[in-house]
C-alpha cells in the first residue's frame, strides 16, 4: 500500500479535486506522447479548477498553499500525466516563491498576481544553447540595453518549458555596459517575441520546452524585476521540490502498474498469478521500501521549509532531497518493467513511457554531481 502523506481536511479536498482529473489525463497521455503534443486541455481543465491560482496568498483568492500542499498536489498530478505536472509546477513553485520571499517592488508583485488571479501563467527563461543551466554559473548571453524609454532585450533561451501557454516570461539578460544581470518580466504578446518549435526530446514529450527568441524586444523601466551585483548562487529555493515530487509520482504510477499486472497475470506455466511468486514479491518489496525512504525524506523537508525561521539552512537537504528522490524514482520504474517484463516495452503500454520520463529528472537543475560536490564542501567546512 503507497503511503499517505495527506494530513489534513483541506488536503484531502484537494487530493479528491484532483482526482477526479486523473483519469481522463491517463487517456490523453498516450496520444499526447506519440505526437509529442503540448497538453492543452489538461491545461485549461487545470484552470476551470482554479488550480493555477491556489499558490497566491489568500488576499488574492489563492490557498496559499505550503511547500508541502504543493508536493501533495504536484506528485499526483504526475500520476496522470507527468508533463502537464512538471509544466504547470513551474508557474506554481515561482508564484509561491514570490509570494514567500517577495523579491520584487510591491507594485509590481500586485500586477502580477492579479495577472495570475485572472488566469495568466508565469515561468522563468533562464537557460540558454551556450550557458546551459544557469545553476552552472553561466552569465546569460541575452542582453538588456537601456534607452530613453526602458529596455531592448535580445537572445535565445532554451528549454522553456509550458511555452505554448505562458503569458509571461521571467528572462535573466545581461545589462549592456554594465556587470549586472538582470531578470525581466516579459509580456507574451510584446512585440519581437517569439517561440521557436525545437522542442523534439524522448523523455516529458508535452512539456512544450520549445526556444524563446527576444529580438529587439522592448519593455518599460519597471519591468525590470530584479538586478544581481554579479551572477551567483541563489538562495535556496523550496519550491524547486516540486521537480522530485513529479517524479516520484511517475513512480508511484509505475508501481500501480506493476502491481495490478502481477495481481492479474497467470501464465499457465504456474498456478495463480505472478504475485505469488518470491521474486515478484522481492521486486515488489523493494518498491515499496523506496518510495517509503524517498517520500519520507522529501515531506519532512518540506515540513521543515514551511516551519524553519532560517530556511538557507537547508540548501543541502533540499538538493539531496532532489537527487534521493529523482534517482529512487528511476530506481522504482525500472523495477517495475522487470516485473512486467517484455510487455512494459510495448509501446501501448504506459510503463515504456514512464521509463522515458522519469529519466528526464536526472537532468532537472540541481544536476547530482553538483548536489555531492556541495555536500562535500560543506562537511569540509
Amino acid at each position: 500500500m503507497v503511503l499517505s502523506f495527506v494530513k489534513t481536511k483541506e488536503q484531502q479536498e484537494r487530493y479528491e479535486q484532483l482526482a477526479s482529473l486523473l483519469p481522463i489525463f491517463r487517456k490523453r497521455a498516450q496520444s499526447l506522447d506519440e505526437k509529442g503534443e503540448f497538453p492543452f486541455d489538461n491545461i485549461k481543465d487545470l484552470k476551470a479548477i482554479g488550480y493555477h491560482t491556489w499558490s497566491l496568498g489568500k488576499e488574492y483568492e489563492g490557498q496559499q498553499l505550503s511547500l508541502y500542499d504543493l508536493l501533495l498536489c504536484q506528485e499526483q498530478l504526475a500520476q496522470g500525466d507527468a508533463s502537464t505536472a512538471l509544466s504547470i509546477g513551474w508557474h506554481m513553485g515561482i508564484t509561491m516563491d514570490l509570494r514567500e520571499k517577495r523579491p520584487w517592488k510591491d507594485e509590481t508583485l500586485d500586477f502580477m498576481f492579479r495577472q495570475i488571479q485572472n488566469g495568466a501563467l508565469i515561468n522563468s527563461a533562464a537557460t540558454e544553447p551556450r550557458t546551459g543551466s544557469p545553476t552552472r554559473g553561466g552569465k546569460p548571453e541575452t542582453t538588456a540595453l537601456r534607452t530613453e524609454n526602458g529596455w531592448i532585450i535580445n537572445g535565445r533561451k532554451t528549454f522553456t518549458t509550458m511555452s505554448p501557454v505562458l503569458d509571461f516570461f521571467l528572462v535573466k539578460a545581461t545589462i549592456e555596459g554594465e556587470e549586472a544581470v538582470g531578470q525581466f518580466m516579459i509580456p507574451q504578446h510584446t512585440t519581437g517575441v517569439a517561440i521557436e518549435e525545437t522542442w523534439d526530446m524522448i523523455a516529458m514529450r508535452g512539456t512544450g520546452s520549445h526556444d524563446l527568441i527576444l529580438q529587439d524586444v522592448e519593455v518599460p523601466f519597471d519591468y525590470l524585476t530584479d538586478r544581481l551585483s554579479e551572477f551567483k548562487k541563489k538562495e535556496a529555493s523550496g519550491w524547486l521540490l516540486h521537480i522530485p515530487a513529479c517524479y516520484i509520482g511517475i513512480a508511484i504510477a509505475a508501481r500501480d502498474y506493476a502491481v495490478q499486472f502481477a495481481s492479474e497475470y497467470s501464465p499457465n506455466s504456474i498456478e495463480g498469478t505472478i504475485s505469488e511468486l518470491p521474486n515478484v514479491q522481492k521486486m515488489i518489496g523493494e518498491i515499496e521500501l523506496t518510495l517509503m525512504q524517498a517520500r519520507h525524506f522529501m515531506y519532512s523537508v518540506a515540513k521543515k521549509w514551511d516551519t524553519t525561521d532560517k530556511p538557507a539552512s537547508l540548501a543541502g537537504e533540499l538538493a539531496g532531497v532532489k537527487h534521493v528522490v529523482t534517482n529512487s524514482a528511476v530506481h522504482v520504474v525500472d523495477l517495475a518493467m522487470r516485473i512486467v517484463g517484455a510487455k512494459s516495452l510495448q509501446r501501448s503500454n504506459p510503463l515504456q513511457r514512464y521509463y522515458r520520463d522519469v529519466r528526464a529528472g536526472l537532468h532537472n537543475p540541481p544536476m547530482d554531481d553538483m548536489t555531492i560536490m556541495n555536500l562535500a564542501k560543506a562537511a569540509f567546512e
